[in-house]
């Protein structure tokens, strides 16, 4: 059916005709710097979770009908002559709603009254509260066809269409003339399903019978596709950044209502600004830099740009309306920066996973989430179907549930949408209190953050994301809003860090390339290796481990020459190294006679540096006792504590540092001779030796392994350290 001609009757009895033929998906790329130009969307997924999200790229350009409303006032416009074929039609659709208070050639607006006083409505009928969803849901039922999974209306829903079915009061000034919500009904949308390796121009034309247009009904068939060009972007002044601190004011405040019970959590938000030249631009870099599951780029007309990385499903609706149809939401709440590299992200995700707070955080949005799923599902289908995973992306990392349910007979993807309005991850809980928090705290109204991006499709399904990470541009200023989700146990300080964390990606990627003025270069100085110039002999004692501290001494600048125990000790002679390593190896140093080849090395008074079982060799052969663990210590971290001395002398945070442990061999501090002992770990009982120095005899050594990705934040500090104190450099 893709690749052939398809005709099919809509429900509201519109004859569509539809071809689907391939394309080069570069066209995506010639199409997004059109939709700079005129009205028109891009999405795409930038992600691959099996199981909930795939990779696409989908698509349009001058669409045929825009679908706008500003509070209970919802209309249509024609953007060409083939949106004025369906304009009578939907007319017919919106006017069934409420009474036409506009109304020209190319346009018309229908305000939908608020419901009668006597009016009453269950939590569970609350979704169908008379509002401009009741005539969005009359023109879906328009178009409705389960054939086909691309027709729909595409763009974004602002924040404050969720004050149609929530009581709270309006703290902040609106403008009258912003939108609430802008809908696009494309005729042409080109469709690259990245997984499948396909891409699909799909081509839409529509005969309109004359009982929905007048007399002589109506066809698209032969129109011109091309619309009005909108306004150029403009370079405008940008405002100020936030204050500092006033974020973290806002979470005193927040806590103060915690206390009192009247909040469990809120996610305020504050704006930051950039400029924003080419939002096209600026799309492509976003999706290049900050890969995202919704990434989208909308030109809504009058001058609006929203771009966007998303990391959050909204709500997703798929199968076929009245059997069943699946709804699911993926809530995101806990957050930890990246780490510098990979061993630095896994020690940030054990961090993040350990975390009370961050686990709380999203405990409370999957509660309420799964509570929103309830009014609208079938009993005992909402179920959490992953919780905790984890998702990353270009700054952060977050912890994610993923969540499902069925819908009830008798709902449709509009109610599964109502019902989550909005998502707790963007207001908090109880959500009602929540917003009203927001309302009062917040500076402005939020317009189009903390709302959804997506389509509505109509063969009944829904695919729509949180207007998170998202840049609202206009007049050449993009705004980007950033919250965090606020307990009890919050601390101002750190949550304000967090929001221009998470606003970082969007800010770096606005002033960066095409957007910004080129920064002059800059020569740097060079920067002396702590081994450059030096000789440096490393002894393997059949260790595993040896190339990696090879190379780690090598990363300095040493040169470096790897020897196997037993060596001749005239090599000591003729290489005169500078430094000499003792590398770790199983067994005991008498296995490797290391008190020999410690003699040669007084005898010529080489610098020396023990790892593991070169530690136990120096203090063995210094007259200490070596003793065995109860359970040896393979590939374990443990927190070690500096108690002084100058090799670990600025290292970790309170004079700790976590470190990676192979040994089944120690010695504690009472039973070294002629060394300080410079660090430990305190297992419960006594005090394991973790490091030991004599300055005087330039002898260092550590238990543990600083080449182990156990040990990546110090690791390669601790061997330039050593570098230094054998060239006789101070650290």
């Amino acid at each position: 059916m893709d690749d052939t001609s398809y005709s099919y009757s809509t429900g509201g009895g519109i004859t569509v005709h539809r071809t689907a033929l391939p394309c080069d998906p570069g066209v995506l790329t010639e199409l997004t710097a059109n939709v700079e130009q005129r009205r028109g969307g891009v999405l795409s997924s930038g992600m691959e979770y099996p199981g909930r999200y795939s990779r696409w790229h989908l698509g349009y350009v001058d669409p045929c009908l825009e679908i706008a409303a500003r509070g209970r006032r919802i209309g249509a416009a024609a953007l060409n002559d083939r949106g004025r074929v369906l304009l009578p039609a939907v007319v017919r659709a919106l006017t069934a709603h409420g009474d036409m208070v506009a109304r020209t050639g190319d346009s018309v607006e229908v305000a939908v009254p608020e419901p009668e006083p006597d009016e009453f409505f269950t939590e569970e009928q609350r979704s169908r509260r008379p509002s401009v969803f009741s005539a969005l849901r009359s023109l879906v039922g328009l178009f409705s066809h389960d054939g086909d999974p691309h027709l729909g209306l595409y763009g974004a829903f602002g924040y404050d269409l969720a004050f149609q079915f929530e009581p709270i009061e309006q703290v902040l000034d609106r403008d009258p003339a912003d939108r609430d919500l802008v809908l696009h009904l494309p005729d042409e949308i080109v469709v690259h399903d990245r997984k499948r390796e396909t891409c699909l121009r799909h081509s839409y034309d529509f005969t309109v019978p004359a009982a929905l247009s007048g007399p002589a009904g109506g066809t698209t068939r032969g129109l011109p596709r091309l619309t009005e060009p909108t306004p150029p972007v403009v370079a405008a002044e940008v405002p100020p950044p936030p204050e500092p601190g006033s974020y973290a004011r806002v979470v005193t405040e927040a806590r103060e209502r915690f206390r009192r019970g009247d909040l469990f959590e809120v996610v305020p938000s504050h704006r930051l600004y950039a400029p924003c030249s080419s939002p096209a631009r600026f799309y492509e870099r976003l999706r290049d830099r900050n890969p995202a599951p919704y990434e989208f780029f909308f030109n809504l007309g009058e001058g609006e740009y929203l771009v966007g990385a998303s990391p959050e499903m909204f709500v997703r609706v798929t199968g076929r309306p009245g059997e069943g149809q699946r709804v699911e939401t993926c809530p995101i709440s806990g957050t930890i920066g990246r780490g510098a590299d990979a061993v630095g992200d896994a020690e940030n995700i054990k961090e993040l996973l350990s975390s009370p707070k961050e686990e709380s955080e999203l405990t409370m949005c999957t509660d309420v989430d799964r509570n929103d799923k309830s009014r609208v599902c079938e009993p005992g289908s909402v179920r959490v179907i992953g919780r905790r995973q984890i998702e990353m992306y270009s700054r952060l990392i977050h912890t994610v549930d993923h969540i499902e349910g069925t819908l009830r007979a008798g709902f449709d993807a509009f109610d599964a949408f109502l019902t989550h309005m909005w998502a707790v991850t963007v207001t908090g809980a109880p959500k009602t209190w929540a917003m009203r928090f927001i309302e009062q705290h917040e500076s402005a109204p939020r317009r189009w953050y903390g709302g959804a991006v997506g389509v509505v499709n109509f063969d009944g399904s829904m695919n729509t994301g949180l207007t998170l990470r998202t840049a609202h541009i206009r007049d050449g200023v993009a705004t980007v809003r950033a919250g965090a989700t606020l307990l009890y146990d919050s601390d101002p300080d750190a949550e304000e860090r967090e929001t221009f964390l998470k606003a970082r990606a969007l800010l770096e990627t606005l002033t960066d390339g095409a957007d910004a003025a080129p920064e002059p270069e800059v020569r740097a100085r060079p920067v002396e290796r702590a081994g450059a110039g030096m000789r440096v002999l490393l002894v393997d004692h059949e260790d595993s481990f040896v190339n990696t501290l090879a190379d780690y001494v090598r990363r300095h600048g040493a040169e470096v020459t790897t020897v196997r125990y037993g060596f001749d000790p005239a090599l000591l002679d003729r290489m005169r190294p500078d430094l000499v390593v003792l590398s770790p190896g199983p067994g005991l140093p008498s296995d490797f006679a290391m008190g020999a080849l410690l003699d040669e090395l007084d005898a010529r008074a080489l610098p020396a540096f023990g790892v593991c079982l070169g530690l136990q060799g120096m203090v063995e052969h210094a007259g200490g006792e070596l003793l065995t663990l109860d359970e040896p210590m393979h590939g374990k971290p443990s927190l070690v504590r500096v108690t002084g001395g100058d090799l670990l002398a600025d290292l970790g945070e309170d004079g700790h540092f976590t470190a990676a442990r192979y040994h089944s061999t120690y010695t504690t501090p009472d039973r070294v001779k002629g060394f300080g002992v410079t660090a430990v770990v305190e297992d419960g009982g006594d005090p394991v030796v973790m490091a030991v120095e004599n300055a005087e005899s330039r002898r260092w050594a550590v238990q543990f392994h600083p080449e182990s990705i156990l040990t990546a934040r110090v690791g390669e500090r601790i061997v330039a350290n050593v570098l230094r104190l054998a060239r006789g450099r101070t650290i």
